[in-house]
């Protein structure tokens, strides 16, 4: 099938580095069309700008979608097992119950408890009696589990050490956490109607 959909323009991103075109291969994964069409309250300088950033934040989700995928597929795993492991690595030893767990990937009961019988059976996580509820369990990493985690987490380390100077690091980081906070009220928001 050929592809007779108009060629994106180049797109360039740039934190601390020269500008980096986007590969036609992701331009292709991307929508034609203004990425912030909702957007018209400031100067051209704030489209442009904002528009660049909804861009550049589209390619980062098509790669990051695409890293994540190869990355599981080479431990063997399925996205939604690595990035619960991803997700209980970085609790640091903080144990998880299964409705936290589901309630964190937005799973069924019974989606989690696929999930986690499957990584139990690839020896990557464990479930132990709650010591404050015997009702319940809590899921717990292993050293498996973490060494998956350690893995996937080294490929976006060194993309992010690779694309942000040291000096940028925590602007880079705090500009992140504000986006994601803004993204979760808007979130909460429209869910809570």
């Amino acid at each position: 099938m050929t592809d007779t959909s108009p060629a994106l323009p180049p797109l360039t991103v740039t934190i601390g580095l020269p500008p980096a075109p986007v590969s036609p291969d992701v331009e292709s994964d991307l929508a034609v069309g203004d990425p912030a069409p909702a957007y018209r309250g400031g100067t051209d300088a704030d489209d442009a700008g904002l528009a660049r950033m909804i861009a550049a934040f589209r390619v980062l989700q098509v790669r990051h979608a695409r890293v994540l995928a190869h990355e599981s597929a080479a431990q063997g795993l399925g996205i939604t097992d690595t990035r619960f492991l991803v997700h209980l690595a970085a609790a640091e030893g903080q144990a998880t119950t299964p409705k936290q767990a589901g309630d964190v990937l937005e799973l069924s009961t019974g989606a989690t408890t696929s999930l986690l019988d499957r990584l139990e059976r690839h020896g990557h996580l464990e479930r132990r009696p709650n010591p404050s509820d015997r009702r319940s369990i809590l899921v717990h990493l292993t050293p498996s589990g973490a060494a998956v985690a350690r893995t996937v987490g080294a490929a976006y380390a060194s993309a992010f050490s690779e694309a942000v100077p040291v000096a940028e690091r925590v602007d880079v980081a705090a500009a992140l956490e504000d986006i994601g906070a803004a993204l979760d009220r808007r979130y909460r928001a429209s869910t809570a109607r």
